[in-house]
């Protein structure tokens, strides 16, 4: 039976082996990108063989990439860490409360994040120039907790519902008020579901181009917006593009293992209603 067997697992190994290559040659390509001068960039597919150097990267630090960056980091794990902390108990109240209007206010929490960013451009703009919030992290963290706010409440509220209440029953028999059955109780079984709504937040707000694009200037400039500079008159300057390219990659790369357990366990926990 395992000789019958072999060839098949050669076959799906070779398999899984020849897409993972053509899933990452594009990012591999692009990550090479950085580490080559410009001479070989140009040279195209005839320059496989090239020196490393790290040229790029330093010319990113004169240039000042360190403070998008962290502009970029500040932004999105503040307004993750915010719209996790009034998502949650809003998804739970919409979950668990008898409301009459509980699936409109449901599918108009969603469509609110569907709406295309565009058309909250000229009224967030006028707003924050009149409350002094353009070109501020502050500015930023409000926008972006505004939109995953509704990500947050829809992803949550599944998986609230999918939770069993004979549990939270059980807690409230025992003389636990409501908060601390949310917080002992339901929220432990949720954790996963928590993490993997964080890391959506956290890649949602990362790589926002279009607001950081219109209402920062120089003071909260994020990275992807920083990258645009690499694009003048003179030319694109690909080494540097590849290369801050490259970093911005690095912290959802690292935020996504760092959770990869999480992720795994959260996207099947509302699959199945216990």
């Amino acid at each position: 039976m395992r000789n019958r067997n072999a060839p098949t697992r050669v076959v799906l190994n070779a398999a899984i082996i020849l897409l993972t290559l053509l899933i990452l040659m594009p990012f591999l390509w692009f990550v090479s990108m950085g580490f080559k001068s410009n001479d070989d960039i140009m040279a195209g597919s005839s320059s496989a063989l090239f020196v490393p150097t790290l040229a790029n990267y330093a010319s990113l630090m004169t240039r000042g990439f360190i403070r998008p960056f962290g502009n970029s980091l500040e932004a999105s794990l503040t307004s993750t860490l915010l719209s996790l902390v009034i998502g949650v108990p809003g998804a739970y109240a919409l979950a668990r409360a008898p409301l009459r209007l509980e699936r409109p206010l449901s599918l108009l929490i969603l469509a609110s994040r569907m709406v295309p960013p565009i058309a909250f451009t000229i009224p967030y703009f006028l707003v924050y120039r009149y409350a002094g919030l353009l070109d501020t992290i502050t500015g930023l963290v409000l926008i972006y907790m505004t939109f995953n706010l509704s990500l947050v409440i829809w992803l949550m509220r599944t998986f609230f519902e999918s939770t069993p209440r004979s549990l939270e029953e059980a807690a409230w028999i025992d003389g636990a008020s409501l908060w601390l059955t949310f917080r002992r109780v339901v929220l432990p079984l949720c954790t996963p579901a928590v993490m993997t709504t964080g890391v959506l937040c956290f890649i949602f707000s990362w790589n926002d181009f279009f607001f950081a694009l219109t209402l920062t200037r120089e003071q909260a400039m994020t990275a992807p917006v920083e990258v645009v500079n690499f694009m003048n008159y003179q030319g694109w300057e690909w080494g540097k593009i590849a290369a801050s390219g490259t970093l911005i990659l690095l912290p959802v790369f690292a935020f996504s293992l760092l959770m990869r357990r999480f992720l795994v366990q959260g996207m099947t926990a509302g699959a199945v209603k216990g």
